[in-house]
């Protein structure tokens, strides 16, 4: 039996931060760097520089669906007069369909699992998007001249995973990249769906195991179609191969998960989370795996909060050396639920103005993605690293002091990335490895050691740069 996990709780958070979660934060601006900055030769170098490590991950968004026109990215091609170069086929209209821009609100997007994105990508041709979108009698893209579908098609009747957004309608996430950093060759973990991407995240894999006792009983499974494959709230741990706080918490390297307001995982719940607030398990697997809360090793209350607590861990300045931020469906960008890209941005935004805000600045990287593609158009055909994923591309930005001003990194990345460099900062570089790890895992490939190395996203040479606060509602 491997040794019982070094406790990684920190101490509990105040109460809701009121003043955090109002709307009208002040319009863009720079505020007085809140930490100290080391001079040359007496203090931390390089990566070391960082202190704390922020993974935001969003919902079922393309990076040509809110990047594609950005400046210097690699988004849509362009013909020699500079018009989008793209035009796919459209089974339900007859010819084929192009991208369109849209300043509405909400989208429908489309199916996103294994068996859509392997139509969508269509052996790299990136032409099935409309081609995977089902048949049903009385779907807009069956017949986009319903009521009902105003705002939903473009103006010849695309479905609108050919739509795209632009500065008018996501300022601040351009903004961002303006000011930071835009990594435009970011890929989801695997060509699959939400759940598959967030066991990517903290674990490096998505399998299924026969036995969950014995992590050598667990093989690759991207789809996760059947429920008994997929553990929930209430369930006893099921995916027995090793996440990534295992290494943390025997590193004693503290670390936290924040989810939506009222999510409860272990029954019985004090009350109904209000409706939109909670998040699914879904987005928050790690109460799932044995190698965190199962054999008797942790109380998921020790290191699981909310996104208050968030906020409140960032402006006093108690933010754990990793912390990943995952969305309720009120706040969480995916097409067709409550959420709409407005009231996602306004979340996304007061979480890093949070941070900005706080005493941490100086030592802080944040990184802002989404965790599929959604169903949108996207012209970049994905890698295969192994026969796991890549998926399609998703939008992703690093925001620190030590970004790259204004630098689109064209560097491939996955979340695979995301524990490399929080392997690498914080781990010594020890991997989520069966060669290494002193818990068995059958994981078929070390993702890590393929994955793209963070670092070309920074500039440790540079002063930390003051934080720019953002209008959290600048429409």
């Amino acid at each position: 039996m491997p040794p019982f996990r070094a406790a990684a709780a920190l101490l509990a958070v105040s109460a809701l931060l009121a003043a955090a979660c109002t709307q009208g934060e002040p319009t863009a601006q720079a505020v007085p760097d809140a930490g100290a900055t080391s001079q040359p030769g007496s203090g931390p170098t390089g990566i070391d520089k960082l202190q704390h490590l922020i993974f935001i991950v969003q919902e079922n968004r393309s990076f040509d669906h809110y990047f594609g026109t950005y400046p210097g990215a690699d988004g849509f091609p362009r013909d020699a007069q500079g018009r989008i170069d793209v035009c796919i086929p459209n089974r339900f209209q007859g010819g084929c369909s192009r991208p369109y821009h849209t300043s509405y609100v909400d989208q429908v997007g489309g199916p996103h699992e294994h068996e859509s994105s392997v139509i969508d990508v269509n052996g790299g041709k990136m032409d099935g998007f409309i081609e995977s979108l089902s048949r049903n009698p009385g779907t807009c893209w069956d017949d986009p001249t319903q009521d009902k579908c105003t705002g939903f098609v473009g103006p010849q009747g695309q479905p609108d995973v050919m739509s795209y957004l632009d500065r008018r309608d996501i300022p601040n996430y351009w903004d961002y990249a303006d000011t930071y950093t835009l990594q435009d060759h970011m890929f989801a973990p695997s060509d699959s769906w939400t759940l598959p991407s967030h066991l990517f995240l903290v674990s490096g894999w998505s399998a299924v195991c026969s036995d969950t006792s014995n992590p050598m009983s667990c093989s690759s499974d991207i789809r996760l179609h059947g429920l008994q494959y997929r553990w929930d709230y209430g369930e006893e741990p099921i995916y027995a191969w090793t996440d990534i706080t295992w290494l943390l918490d025997e590193a004693k390297v503290p670390w936290k998960y924040y989810v939506g307001p009222g999510t409860c995982w272990k029954p019985p719940c004090p009350a109904p989370a209000e409706k939109g607030m909670a998040t699914s398990y879904f987005k928050n697997p790690l109460p799932g795996f044995t190698s965190f809360y199962g054999e008797g090793r942790n109380d998921p209350t020790d290191n699981i909060f909310d996104h208050h607590a968030f906020i409140d861990d960032a402006t006093s300045g108690n933010l754990p050396a990793v912390s990943w931020v995952v969305p309720s469906s009120s706040n969480s960008d995916h097409p067709g639920g409550p959420s709409t890209i407005r009231t996602s941005m306004q979340y996304v935004t007061k979480l890093i103005n949070s941070v900005m805000k706080g005493p941490e600045w100086d030592s802080t990287a944040i990184f802002l993605t989404w965790d599929d593609w959604g169903g949108f158009y996207d012209h970049v055909a994905p890698k295969r690293v192994d026969k796991n994923g890549y998926g399609i591309r998703v939008p992703s930005l690093m925001i620190s002091p030590y970004a790259k001003r204004g630098f689109v990194d064209h560097r491939g990345y996955s979340f695979d990335s995301y524990l490399r460099l929080i392997e690498d900062r914080f781990l010594n570089g020890a991997r989520l490895d069966p060669a290494t790890m002193d818990r068995p895992d059958s994981r078929p490939t070390v993702r890590e050691k393929l994955a793209g190395d963070l670092r070309n996203s920074f500039d440790f040479s540079q002063d930390p740069r003051p934080p720019r606060v953002l209008d959290a509602w600048p429409w």
